[in-house]
């Protein structure tokens, strides 16, 4: 579809992206000449992204003094869902805790595949595909997105707004998500035993736990709230349309 998709392009009157990552990779992709890729990022509902509003409901379903890590995607091979079930390892050696799978997908076979290899299966649940994640995200400790790159990760965004830290890999549009070490941590793809150490680190401080979360819930709000957001998509329909 490369010669469709260049010529939509080129014949757009606006195009915009959801982060400079994507609108730079369109720019390789497609060499398209005087492409005017206005940035305009993915939101949130900073309503129901409120972590005050829900009751403790999936913390109740584990033992209190367990932490609760949550992974949320489509498990799709990009997602390096086998890395998840290795960080997670690695932290319940230290930190008693949970993981907690939203979703669906051809690779989640392998991260219960990965699961029982380590050992960890029975602290391991995977709760397929629900819509409605922010009553869940209330009740995480921790977020983890190992991608091998995210367009954007929205699902990042989602848990920020919640205030939920990010332990993710430095690649693609995340990192204008994330701000390491103030909202979570930006790791190398695929290291395993740093974007581990990044979790212990977080996990085991209170008080950075605290203030990153605070600060996770502050960001969010404050650079992709719906509002702000969507004020900009009418801005460049306007100057569109005039």
């Amino acid at each position: 579809f490369h010669t469709i998709t260049k010529f939509s392009i080129e014949q757009s009157d606006r195009i915009s992206a959801v982060s400079h990552f994507l609108r730079d990779e369109t720019q390789k992709a497609f060499g398209c000449a005087g492409c005017d890729v206005q940035v305009i990022h993915n939101f949130v509902d900073p309503e129901v992204y409120d972590r005050t509003r829900y009751p403790p409901t999936l913390r109740g379903q584990f033992d209190g003094s367990r932490k609760v890590l949550m992974h949320i995607s489509n498990f799709r091979p990009v997602k390096r869902v086998r890395d998840i079930v290795r960080i997670f390892e690695r932290v319940t050696r230290e930190i008693p805790s949970v993981l907690v799978m939203v979703g669906d997908g051809p690779d989640r076979v392998d991260a219960e595949d990965e699961a029982r290899r380590l050992g960890v299966e029975d602290s391991v649940f995977f709760l397929g595909k629900i819509d409605a994640v922010a009553p869940l995200l209330a009740g995480a400790d921790l977020f983890l997105l190992p991608s091998q790159h995210e367009s954007f990760g929205l699902s990042a965004l989602e848990a920020l707004a919640c205030g939920v830290p990010v332990v993710a890999t430095n690649s693609g549009g995340v990192a204008e998500v994330v701000t390491d070490g103030e909202t979570g941590a930006l790791c190398p793809v695929g290291d395993v035993a740093a974007m581990a150490a990044a979790a212990l680190k977080i996990l085991g401080e209170p008080g950075r736990w605290e203030r990153m979360s605070i600060a996770a819930a502050a960001d969010a709000r404050h650079r992709f709230a719906r509002d702000a957001v969507v004020s900009q998509y009418e801005a460049l329909y306007r100057d569109a349309l005039a």
